[in-house]
């Protein structure tokens, strides 16, 4: 199939499957004669599994690794499960961030009873970087 296609099928620019390429995380697709790439069933699913990796939030450097391991059937799962864990603490930490800014804005709007901007408490509280 030629870049147009397995962009469309995975969902990904023709530029990042170059990027892909040029980085060894995909592998170069064979050339037809009239010098188009041609990208087979397996560039398909190693893009397909990139994809999925970096959708949920591993690193590039993380999605090497796990398509590096990914080759290696007869091995333990541990290192993939030790990745996997560290995602998960990172989505975490994600999650507290994320809380601490809604109840932040929450404390911010409910703080803020006027209707004139001049005696807003959410612009003051921008303005001066400060916690409610």
């Amino acid at each position: 199939m030629r870049i147009g296609e397995l962009a469309q099928a995975t969902g990904t620019k023709a530029e990042t499957i170059r990027y892909y390429e040029r980085e060894g995380i995909l592998p170069y697709a064979d050339r037809t004669d009239s010098n188009y790439r041609d990208y087979s069933e397996d560039h398909l699913a190693t893009l397909t599994f990139v994809r999925r990796a970096r959708e949920l939030g591993f690193s590039m450097a993380q999605v090497r690794e796990l398509l590096a391991l990914s080759d290696r059937d007869d091995k333990p799962c541990q290192d993939v499960d030790r990745l996997a864990r560290s995602q998960i603490d990172e989505v975490q930490r994600k999650i507290d961030d994320l809380t601490a800014m809604r109840d932040e804005l929450s404390r911010m709007l409910a703080a803020c009873d006027t209707d004139r901007i001049g005696q807003c408490r959410i612009v003051e509280s921008l303005a001066n970087g400060a916690r409610s």
